[in-house]
């Protein structure tokens, strides 16, 4: 039987084959101390949850959400939730559309691992269904038009007056995403995937040049940001921010695309059921996502099959560390199980990418 994420003492805990998630009292005392509700909490898991872990905590009439990492063992440098809070702290007074940073909880007596608190952001995460109100082919493309819209503004962000000097690193960024990759697929691996290698190989043969830095999400697509449930349709919130750095923002707009499923695609990646709700009428095709992001951004896209090369590949190996943690038994999530094949069809798919034949001008 399954360990309960959500347990009261630490005691209660200390019991479990698997470590809990969240530890009532303990996590009470810190609300306590930060003026967050008052009394006993509830906490609930949601959303997908497959890296970082989110719950919904109420606490008499205050309900806040909590981000904290996976059960170890973690990957070197991965699930840094106070870097992610440091970065949505930044982002506050900007025009980009992330939820507001409450508490952060540095000591790790707490949970036994770093978390933070933010506020509870209203609407819907876009996955398989779409509230009835927003659910016509206008609204679609409108939803569509402003993750667009919504990416711009945050590529726009003059990160170093919003304090994220050091946060990351603004020259040298591709040639850092191959190095921490093929770092992260010697750590992750469970099996030899020649595809891996070869991909990496071609991805650092033809390296293109970066436009000036950004901050960069890392990890930007449709089920990572929140809808709102009335009309206008428009985003109103991005979620997930723990791959952030500074870098090139056109890895964002690669892997927004290769994310973005088409009513006419065949080839089946972990994106085709992620994301299916984007083959419903309305919702434009990748080439207009990127003529739009061309246009609300002033950048060219013309190396992009590079960047969804990468986007497919760092997917790859990133996901062989998930698959790596549910072969260990430190979770019980049965999507990551999944990955004994899907890691493969990632990097077949990244392979094929890097293949496909430039577009005409």
């Amino acid at each position: 039987m399954a360990s309960p994420d959500v347990v009261d003492t630490p005691e209660e805990g200390a019991e479990q084959e698997l470590a809990p998630l969240v530890v009532r009292r303990p996590l009470e005392a810190f609300l306590d101390r930060q003026a967050i509700g008052s009394g006993p909490l509830e906490a609930e898991r949601v959303g997908e949850g497959h890296s970082n872990v989110t719950f919904l905590v109420r606490r008499g009439d205050k309900r806040v959400v909590l981000r904290r990492p996976p059960r170890p063992p973690l990957p070197p440098s991965a699930h840094d939730v106070l870097r992610e809070a440091r970065l949505l702290r930044a982002l506050e007074a900007t025009p980009a559309r992330v939820p507001r940073v409450l508490a952060v909880g540095g000591d790790e007596s707490v949970l036994g691992v770093p978390f933070y608190v933010m506020e509870e952001v209203h609407g819907t995460v876009l996955t398989s269904d779409i509230p009835a109100l927003l659910d016509e082919p206008e609204h679609r493309g409108a939803i569509a038009h402003d993750l667009i819209d919504a990416l711009a503004e945050v590529h726009a962000v003059d990160w170093r007056a919003a304090g994220l000097d050091g946060f990351g690193k603004p020259t040298g960024y591709l040639e850092r995403q191959l190095r921490r990759f093929n770092g992260l697929w010697e750590h992750n691996k469970t099996r030899e995937l020649p595809r891996v290698q070869e991909v990496e190989r071609w991805l650092a043969r033809n390296l293109p040049e970066s436009p000036p830095a950004t901050i960069v999400h890392g990890d930007y697509r449709l089920g990572n940001v929140m809808v709102a449930d009335d009309l206008p349709a428009r985003v109103v919130s991005i979620f997930d921010w723990e791959m952030a750095t500074i870098g090139d923002p056109l890895a964002d707009v690669g892997y927004l695309t290769i994310t973005w499923i088409e009513a006419d695609d065949r080839t089946d990646t972990m994106f085709s059921a992620l994301t299916a709700v984007t083959r419903r009428e309305g919702f434009p095709g990748r080439d207009e996502l990127i003529a739009r992001y061309e246009q609300a951004s002033g950048r060219s896209v013309s190396s992009l099959g590079w960047y969804q090369t990468l986007a497919l590949w760092k997917a790859a190996v990133f996901m062989e560390g998930n698959y790596r943690r549910s072969l260990a038994g430190t979770t019980d999530d049965p999507y990551l199980k999944l990955f004994g094949e899907g890691v493969p069809a990632l990097a077949e798919a990244a392979w094929a990418a890097a293949n496909a034949p430039a577009p005409s001008a």
